[in-house]
């Protein structure tokens, strides 16, 4: 079953550092090296949680997973365990020890990432009483809950402001742009889902001028600062003025470029300019997607007795699964017409009057 879901309002902010706990997982569900911890407290509800490979405090895509733990455990009776994988290879076997666990029974494994999917389906298939939720995937299976997202429509958006900005002369904070009309991408692990974001990212781009040059590269790998690093620098002395990512930590590398060429970038899953605040002088502004929201909301079902097996939840611009949201320090330097160019274009893409593709082959 497909539905769109509206977004929960938080009212209360989490905070971004890592889970305090013992070292290891009760239960056998975050031993080994993946990093694993545990909070255990008299609960309703047990939560485990295996993350993306590039852990946490990436200030991006598992940061944002975790504050929608962490809001939950605010809101709820609800104990949680960890894992960090920091290999494919290892999500089965972190997937199936959360699921065989007796002490605690998990009640929810949530499964973060689109690279968890063909692990989650050997698990669900062998642990059927076991209730997952996995993000960025849709997994065939009645004990999976899947949370899905319209990328590219908050990245159309950040191609427009890309484009934008790279069309003029601009100056502010630490970055500049020539008005070279030349903008880039960065993706992480090459695939549907990261060719989302830059879909979107190329047609906003194309939506202003189709003249605007654009580059695109994908460095292979979501915890690559370095080589997120070497790619943004390679657009940027190729006379490009933005580059936007999608890469995880992989991305901190090209705000350190940005921030050594005087350039600018463009952040993702969270607002960077906040959680990578040391580069907010280059940021001008977040593809900010709502992790939160879907592990938020995956939890309070299991809590309300109220989890749906099966579905499929969808969360785009028009329920605010996705936005666009400017640099704490850059944010009041943008143009009110720029500004409101983004607005109608979000309004636009709501009302159905645009319909971003999902393949750059496609712009």
């Amino acid at each position: 079953m497909a539905r769109d879901i509206d977004r929960r309002q938080f009212v209360r902010a989490a905070g971004l550092g890592g889970l305090a706990g013992l070292a290891g997982c009760t239960g056998g569900g975050g031993g080994g090296g993946g990093g694993g911890g545990t909070e255990t407290a008299a609960a309703d509800v047990n939560v485990g949680m295996v993350y993306a490979t590039g852990g946490l405090d990436d200030g991006s895509f598992n940061d944002q997973a975790q504050q929608g733990l962490q809001q939950a455990k605010e809101d709820f009776p609800v104990a949680s365990s960890r894992t960090q994988p920091s290999e494919v290879s290892q999500f089965k076997n972190y997937q199936q020890q959360f699921a065989q666990s007796t002490d605690p029974d998990y009640d929810l494994v949530c499964c973060i990432g689109f690279l968890q999917t063909d692990a989650l389906k050997q698990t669900a298939k062998s642990f059927s009483d076991q209730q997952f939720m996995i993000v960025d995937s849709v997994v065939e299976s009645d004990n999976v809950a899947s949370y899905v997202f319209k990328e590219q429509e908050g990245s159309y958006l950040a191609g427009l402001l890309a484009g934008l900005v790279s069309t003029s002369t601009f100056t502010a904070g630490g970055g500049e742009s020539g008005g070279n009309g030349n903008v880039g991408f960065v993706g992480g692990v090459e695939g549907s889902l990261i060719k989302k974001f830059e879909a979107g990212f190329l047609a906003g781009v194309d939506s202003l001028d189709s003249n605007i040059q654009t580059q695109s590269t994908y460095v292979g790998s979501f915890s690559d600062p370095q080589g997120g690093k070497e790619a943004a620098l390679s657009m940027y002395n190729n006379d490009a003025d933005v580059v936007y990512h999608a890469s995880g930590n992989t991305g901190t590398g090209v705000f350190q470029a940005a921030q050594e060429q005087g350039k600018f970038a463009i952040g993702v899953d969270r607002r960077q300019s906040v959680t990578k605040s040391s580069y907010a002088d280059v940021i001008l502004g977040s593809m900010v997607k709502r992790v939160d929201t879907a592990v938020y909301n995956a939890i309070e079902s299991v809590v309300e007795d109220a989890y749906e097996g099966g579905s499929v939840q969808t969360l785009g611009l028009a329920n605010d699964g996705v936005s666009l949201e400017y640099g704490d320090q850059l944010g009041g330097e943008v143009a009110e017409d720029v500004k409101s160019q983004i607005s109608s274009a979000r309004e636009a893409i709501v009302n159905g009057d645009v319909t971003v593709p999902t393949d750059p082959s496609g712009v």
